[in-house]
């Protein structure tokens, strides 16, 4: 079940609602399948059917005799007459589903005597953590959606959406407009979650000449490594709202904002990623969450890019990157280097994303 807990963090990763299945046999797993109707623009794409299709593919036959399928929410009545067609052993599920679930929730298609196949099923497997994952993820998309209707505020602006369609790989998460800091600002986040609860959480903060985009090849890679990767656009930057006057821009200022979403996210056993030379934010709100930060990850720094070379359609749009062209400023009173103590760090190096997410996992664990 833990495997289609993983299939069902993919699914939500993808914007797909996250349920994963797993189909064993002998002991072996033959085939995974996650939620993807959306992205296959296929009606019938459930993780469950995926994982039949898969399975039926891989043993040359369509009868899954002696096979267990896992799957995080309880089927639907498609997938349930999908799993008596092909003959299944077993089913497990995670989940109950009150309102499409024909395991016994709202029909029970098993138990029908008319049906000439029977398929033992078992419910509830891991159904505390199938079912927040399943809650985590329509929170958020209700979070978003409210986010997305908030209004914008007279000295701000919003980059618009034809600004970002050209870029590849596609980079777009969720926006917050809940945090007290925020003042009716909408904050863009990428959250990536995790297939388990106790998970590493890799916080990534982009530097002062780039934004939240810049870190896609290693989020994947830290994801794929089991991690949760939560990748904010900071105000001023990429999809975020942008105030129109650089003195908005106070480091202090950023970091509260951070610190308020990772409280909203419930982070913990964060570590937060940066650049060299440009850690000063990356330390202050490690300092901030106090005993749930594990230190800090650092990048070699990347290129350095002028504002019109971000995807912004006029200079209004970046007074951030204007106001910190000399990098992070430290709050009023005190330098970046001797504010906090400094914390536990490592030097990630060149290389590949995947090599750099190898050595952060090694150095902190997934």
């Amino acid at each position: 079940m833990r495997l289609a807990l993983a299939q069902a963090a993919a699914a939500a990763a993808a914007g797909e609602v996250p349920v994963g299945a797993v189909l064993v046999r002998d002991g072996q797993v033959i085939a995974t399948g996650a939620n993807a109707p959306i992205g296959r623009h296929d009606p019938t794409a459930h993780a469950e059917i995926v994982a039949l299709r898969q399975a039926a593919s891989t043993l040359g036959n369509y009868r899954l005799d002696g096979c267990t399928l896992y799957v995080t929410l309880e089927p639907c009545p498609m997938c349930a007459g999908a799993m008596l067609h092909a003959r299944l052993a077993r089913v497990v599920y995670g989940a109950p589903d009150p309102k499409t679930g024909a395991a016994g929730s709202v029909v029970d298609l098993f138990a029908q005597p008319q049906l000439n196949h029977r398929t033992a099923v078992e419910g509830g497997v891991l159904a505390e953590e199938c079912g927040r994952q399943l809650q985590d993820f329509f929170r958020g998309r209700r979070q978003a959606q409210a986010a997305a209707a908030s209004p914008l505020r007279e000295d701000a602006l919003r980059t618009p959406a034809s600004a970002f369609e050209t870029l590849a790989p596609a980079w777009e998460g969720s926006y917050r407009a809940d945090l007290p800091a925020l003042e009716g600002l909408r904050l863009h986040v990428v959250d990536l979650p995790a297939p388990r609860p106790a998970a590493t959480t890799w916080l990534c903060l982009h530097s002062p000449t780039s934004w939240g985009r810049r870190f896609a090849g290693l989020a994947q890679a830290l994801h794929a490594a089991g991690g949760r990767v939560v990748v904010p656009d900071l105000i001023g930057f990429g999809r975020s709202d942008k105030p129109k006057r650089k003195a908005f821009h106070r480091l202090a200022w950023h970091r509260e904002v951070l610190a308020q979403l990772a409280d909203a996210l419930a982070l913990d056993k964060v570590v937060v990623v940066a650049e060299e030379g440009d850690q000063a934010l990356a330390t202050a709100v490690a300092a901030a969450l106090g005993p749930r930060a594990c230190g800090l990850a650092l990048l070699p720094r990347g290129p350095s890019q002028p504002a019109d070379a971000l995807p912004y359609p006029d200079r209004g749009h970046a007074a951030g990157p204007q106001a910190f062209a000399g990098g992070w400023l430290p709050a009023a009173g005190e330098s970046a280097a001797s504010a906090v103590a400094a914390p536990d760090t490592v030097h990630l190096g060149a290389g590949s994303a995947q090599e750099q997410a190898r050595r952060a996992v090694e150095y902190f664990g997934d």
